[in-house]
């Protein structure tokens, strides 16, 4: 086993941008419409969307399942994202990551490691939190020996006080941050805000970035007009803003991407 560093896997030496690719509804979620070709062409166009609009890298999460299973996601989940994260890969060039939700870590690994991604995403890794799917265990001690099971190499994000969700830790943001890095070997912590769309605090990344804790990824809520946030990251996931008029929902919007990145990478010198 070995966990990737952020260098080893995405190939920038300014902020790392990866894009999100929303899964629609898989086989056994209540929104499935019953056409498995239909996700995997929209998951397809999303991707190449996002690698052409100059983003560093993508992640691939089954969204469109909500409400989420808590912790194991079901065999035809597992069976569609595996399909579906296989033909992504092999469409484009840059790293691909996988998040199951709510927080199926083992399964996200499993996918990963057998598709060829390169990278992982874990809503509750070294903390319990209580979300609208129930109560979630940390999945640090069982993902990291299945890795081992595995002899994987993947990098592994991990979320703290993640978004839709309540910390049932009495531990402030540093220590499960050092917890996270130190105690989980994870190779970059995500920092959200509350919700979808909203972005941490700025005055929570500023303290971050002082005390010298990371790499730091902002989860959520990053846009044009809040861009300055990333002086106090190393990097950003952005899903909802990538999109066509804003919208969950809706295909991302290469002209979005492709302005977006410019901002980062040309105008802040990001």
């Amino acid at each position: 086993m070995r966990i990737l560093k952020l260098n080893e896997i995405f190939d920038t030496e300014g902020k790392i941008i990866i894009g999100v690719v929303h899964l629609k509804p898989l086989p056994g979620s209540p929104m499935y419409s019953g056409d498995i070709n239909m996700v995997i062409e929209h998951a397809v166009k999303d991707a190449r969307a996002l690698e052409e609009g100059g983003v560093d890298g993508v992640i691939i999460e089954n969204m469109g399942d909500r409400p989420f299973l808590p912790e194991r996601a079901s065999p035809e989940t597992i069976s569609a994202m595996t399909l579906v994260a296989k033909e992504v890969v092999n469409t484009i060039s840059i790293p691909v990551g996988v998040n199951v939700l709510r927080n199926a870590a083992i399964e996200a690994a499993a996918i990963a490691h057998i598709v060829g991604g390169k990278f992982i995403r874990v809503n509750a890794y070294v903390e319990p939190i209580a979300t609208d799917s129930g109560l979630i265990q940390p999945a640090a001690p069982q993902l990291l020996r299945y890795m081992k099971y595995l002899d994987a190499e993947l990098g592994i994000l991990a979320d703290v006080h993640v978004k839709h969700a309540t910390s049932l830790r009495n531990a402030n943001i540093e220590d499960l941050i050092r917890d996270a890095l130190e105690r989980g070997y994870a190779s970059g912590v995500v920092i959200t805000g509350r919700r979808t769309g909203v972005p941490p605090d700025m005055d929570v990344l500023r303290s971050l970035k002082k005390m010298g804790l990371g790499p730091i990824i902002i989860g959520s809520g990053l846009r044009e007009d809040n861009i300055s946030l990333l002086q106090y990251a190393d990097g950003a996931i952005v899903g909802t803003f990538f999109k066509r008029s804003n919208r969950l929902d809706e295909p991302v919007d290469l002209g979005r991407v492709r302005e977006f990145i410019n901002l980062v990478r040309s105008k802040l010198g990001l």
